[in-house]
């Protein structure tokens, strides 16, 4: 009696952060995993990190690159043969006032955060469904749920694509495909790190029940989840993966205080 064909997936933006944990997630359960990223360098050293040559591949793409996305699932064929879950982890932040935002920053944003995942589920699709079906999930952003300064591109984008998970899952149900999409609230990446001040760290923790950041293994667990067999009767939803930031209002760190002094 043969076993079960060992699952397959593809994680783009998987050469740091979320991605990368999410590869490292699939690789623990015994998948074997396409890392994708545009940034071949990186990708090749987290590649050799990971040790795993007979279960991981490497493609360097640009998600936003129609043509080279279909090489990369072409390379995902050649190799293994089948595609069980893909995650469009791939994005970019471009963060300025809204009047300083360029032409050129707006459409890099929507190419790489919205028409990417949008090329690459079209792609997948008809492997999925030629080696049984699969589950996609999106990487949106409680950006996109809620809006804040600095982000008329990056938001917008992010909005976008919770709209194109429930356009695709609507769709790609007819042949076996489960699209979901992941909304992380703050989480400490690299480029979190980065990028928030301590002032602004303290923002979010006023505002945030849990009140800490989340961590990369946090997020890929839920993808992982969503991407499994146990998630069989979940498609067409978008996952806020915060800490509590998109359900809470004002007012939290008072009735901290009142808590404590009470």
């Amino acid at each position: 009696m043969s076993s079960a064909p060992q699952k397959v997936a593809l994680v783009t933006g998987a050469a740091r952060g979320i991605g990368l944990a999410t590869a490292k997630r699939f690789l623990a359960d015994d998948w074997r995993v396409a890392l994708l990223d545009i940034d071949g360098d990186n990708l090749a050293r987290t590649c050799a990190a990971l040790g795993k040559p007979d279960t991981t591949l490497a493609l360097t793409c640009d998600v936003a690159d129609a043509p080279g996305v279909g090489r990369a699932l072409d390379g995902v064929k050649a190799r293994f043969g089948r595609l069980d879950a893909l995650v469009n982890n791939a994005g970019i932040a471009i963060f300025k006032p809204i009047l300083d935002v360029t032409y050129e920053d707006w459409s890099r944003v929507l190419a790489v955060n919205l028409t990417g995942p949008f090329l690459c589920a079209q792609a997948a699709a008809p492997l999925m469904r030629d080696t049984g079906g699969g589950a996609i999930v999106n990487i949106t952003s409680i950006s996109g749920l809620r809006a804040s300064t600095l982000r008329t591109a990056y938001g917008t984008s992010k909005a976008g694509l919770a709209h194109l998970t429930k356009q695709q899952a609507a769709e790609l149900a007819s042949i076996g495909i489960r699209v979901n999409a992941v909304a992380p609230g703050p989480v400490d990446t690299a480029m979190a790190k980065a990028v928030h001040t301590p002032e602004i760290r303290k923002d979010y923790h006023d505002h945030m029940p849990l009140n800490r950041y989340g961590l990369e293994e946090e997020l890929a667990e839920a993808i992982y989840f969503l991407c499994s067999e146990r998630a069989s009767y979940i498609t067409g939803q978008v996952l806020a993966v915060d800490g509590g930031f998109d359900s809470t209002g004002i007012g939290l760190p008072t009735l901290r205080a009142e808590r404590q002094n009470g």
